[in-house]
């Protein structure tokens, strides 16, 4: 694909999206602190059926590069679902190596990663499954100081790159270098993460920097940097995670954090306005950084059903990964956790329950 430069990039097509209204209720935070998930019979009292939840504790993680899980905090929808039964624990993730640590320690139930980060986590042994699709972004780019001589991938041999790894920026890099004919090997990879890469090239100590929205935008309209090379299909979707423990031990919980997500893309699909203006809150962004973001770069008009579009798009980088030297089973163990990383149920249920109308 032929890079391009910011300004003339189309906006992902969107079916019927009225890009107006603005945010109806205050940032909620949460501070409580995580706990283990309790036993079904130590679980709270349930929702407006006065049932009870199979666990009392929920520890879910937001993301700006996860539109929707601002929507669903700021929002409260989980809470709402659940009632005083369970306490909700909401921590942010850095980046989906960030949210990767968290569902790989039990630090979290539910987290979200940039696809390529899921099969990486699974491939190394990390018992997480896909229980929703978030987003379909362009949230990764080779970025470049204004002034800089780099034109492409290929004027980065021998050069310091900023990336962090196990991330779909990551992987970016090591797509377009391979498509430049070179190997990660053949630059000199400085392990940053995301806001850290930025200053990283702001500060002169690297030539480039794999960039991860709302980030990088920010670093276009602040700092005058420049998206040097851009390929849509070397980005991975947004994938909403959950531990195999969690999906077998509180699927009726998962089922609300799945139903939540899918009332929050509606909502955001007829409030992209209010979407980017929470982000430029929770992000500490212009408005207009933020908007961009949103309404070019994150595709939420997207099934939330992960399927065959999301393996067929990780099949394409499961070379890359099985050649990295990242995953100890090599090519075998990322065969076996892209034929096991699916979970749909949950996300079929909600898409039958909008559907039916209920």
């Amino acid at each position: 694909m032929t890079p391009t430069a910011p300004s003339s990039r189309t906006p992902f097509p969107r079916r019927g999206l009225l890009a107006a209204g603005a945010l109806a209720a205050p940032l909620a935070l949460a501070g409580c602190v995580a706990g283990e998930n309790a036993d079904a019979d130590a679980a709270g009292s349930g929702g407006s059926d006065g049932g009870s939840w199979s666990t009392a504790t929920l520890t879910i993680d937001f993301a700006t590069y996860n539109p929707l899980s601002l929507v669903v905090r700021d929002q409260q929808l989980i809470e709402k679902a659940l009632g005083d039964g369970v306490e909700v624990t909401w921590v942010q993730s850095a980046g989906s190596n960030k949210a990767n640590e968290l569902l790989r320690s039990g630090s979290a139930d539910v987290a979200s990663t940039a696809g390529s980060a899921a099969l990486l986590a699974r491939a190394n042994g990390s018992p997480i499954k896909v229980i929703d699709i978030y987003s379909q972004p362009e949230w990764s780019a080779l970025v470049v100081r204004g002034d800089s001589d780099v034109t492409g991938p290929a004027d980065l041999a021998g050069r310091p790159v900023a990336a962090t790894p196990g991330t779909d920026p990551y992987f970016f890099l090591v797509q377009a270098l391979a498509e430049a004919g070179l190997e990660v090997k053949d630059v000199e990879v400085q392990a940053l993460q995301h806001a850290d890469g930025r200053s990283a090239l702001d500060g002169g100590s690297v030539d480039a920097w794999s960039g991860l929205d709302p980030i990088m935008g920010a670093a276009e309209v602040e700092s005058g940097d420049v998206l040097v090379y851009r390929n849509v299909d070397f980005n991975t979707y947004g994938f909403l995670n959950a531990t195999e423990q969690f999906i077998t031990e509180h699927a009726d919980v998962a089922q609300v954090v799945v139903d939540a997500y899918e009332q929050a893309r509606a909502w955001a699909l007829e409030n992209l306005e209010g979407t980017a203006s929470l982000l430029a809150e929770v992000a500490g962004i212009a408005p207009e950084v933020a908007t961009t973001v949103i309404t070019e770069r994150s595709n939420l008009d997207v099934s939330g059903v992960p399927g065959d579009d999301q393996t067929a798009v990780l099949e394409r980088i499961s070379p890359v990964l099985a050649d990295s030297g990242d995953v100890a089973g090599g090519a075998d163990a990322v065969a076996a956790a892209l034929s096991s990383i699916v979970h749909a149920d949950f996300a079929e249920a909600a898409a039958a329950a909008a559907g039916s109308g209920k």
